[in-house]
């Protein structure tokens, strides 16, 4: 998978959240259910992923890079206990 797949993945599950968030929000403004794709729900979420993307690219390239040198570590430690 390619780098900005991981990062697409890892941010994806962050917008969810806010579009979570956000129908909720705008279902307790109205006082009755709204569902996701309400025009005023779109467009608060839009504005609160572009007021935090850097944000979430940030986390998900520390995610990526941690998961990274996890399966580093545990290959270098494979090949240790095979050289011995």
């Amino acid at each position: 998978m390619d780098e900005y797949d991981h990062i697409t993945f890892h941010e994806l599950s962050m917008i969810e959240k806010i579009v979570r968030d956000e129908t909720w929000l705008e279902g307790e403004r109205r006082g009755c259910f709204v569902p996701a794709s309400d025009i005023n729900v779109r467009a608060n979420v839009c504005i609160a992923v572009l007021r935090i993307g850097a944000e979430f690219r940030e986390a998900a390239l520390k995610k990526i890079a941690k998961a990274r040198r996890a399966k580093a570590a545990i290959q270098s430690d494979a090949s240790n206990h095979e050289a011995a």
